[in-house]
């Protein structure tokens, strides 16, 4: 019979860790060969542990990881990017925070997934370097619904499967996607969505995102697609997330006091 391989070198992002035991550290990640696993990494407390700075959230890493009784364990570490803008504002750091989160609760552990993981590096590289953080959280949202199964419908109404017309329209998240004003107004569920918001959200489910960067995404606009899809989001995973209270928090910060 061949026998399992003991080691494999892999790339990750670090999604989340808490202490394990006196000197080791338990370990989230979301992996491109594996997917999504736990992962202890022995002794990274100790202060002159090698591994540390290797493994912090946001930071993309090849590893190496050892088969061991009931987990990985992490033997070798490296940074292939740790995203050092992430760390250094806050606003981003809340917006990266919010992307591992949101992938963290719609996967398990349940086997690779390229597209996923690409969008995760992608998005937190366009995080880290430019200058319109909410447009890139704005397509990755979209863009993840499509890659764990929940693809919203945009382009007919989802009560009577009318084509949508050039008006403002509502949103059920129940039905998992857009009324026409017929069949959306007077519902409790359905939310208003004006008809430039739309627009941008179908742009993003058909684009690539060199293409979709061509949109603008004003302030009203972000806003408004943030508490829509907040509310779709929530309704999805069955609870609230808790990063964008951090975030609504360090941007109202932001008003009083002004950037640092």
């Amino acid at each position: 019979m061949p026998t399992r391989q003991r080691s494999q070198r892999i790339e990750a992002v670090v999604l989340r860790h808490t202490d394990w035991g006196e000197a080791d550290r338990l370990l989230w990640l979301f992996t491109r060969e594996l997917g999504k696993l736990r992962a202890v990494a022995k002794g990274v407390r100790k202060p002159r542990s090698r591994k540390a700075g290797h493994l912090e959230p946001f930071t993309r890493s090849s590893l190496l990881l050892a088969r061991g009784r009931d987990m990985h364990i992490i033997t070798q570490a490296e940074a292939v990017d740790p995203y050092l803008a992430l760390r250094e504002d806050l606003v981003r750091l809340g917006y990266a925070s919010y992307v591992i989160e949101l992938l963290d609760r719609f996967t398990y552990e349940e086997g690779e997934n390229r597209a996923l993981y690409r969008l995760l590096t992608d998005t937190l590289a366009r995080l880290n370097s430019e200058p319109d953080p909410p447009f890139a959280v704005r397509y990755y949202e979209v863009r993840l619904l499509d890659l764990v199964g929940f693809r919203p419908q945009l382009f007919h109404c989802t009560a009577c499967e009318a084509e949508i017309q050039p008006e403002d329209q509502y949103f059920s998240a129940e039905k998992g996607g857009v009324l026409c004003p017929r069949c959306g107004r007077g519902l409790p569920d359905a939310r208003p969505i004006t008809m430039p918001s739309l627009r941008l959200l179908r742009h993003f489910q058909r684009s690539g995102y060199a293409e979709a960067r061509r949109a603008r995404l004003g302030i009203t606009q972000d806003h408004e697609l943030e508490n829509l899809m907040g509310h779709y989001l929530t309704y999805l995973l069955e609870r609230g997330l808790n990063s964008p209270a951090f975030i609504r928090r360090v941007r109202r910060a932001e008003v009083e006091h002004g950037p640092d």
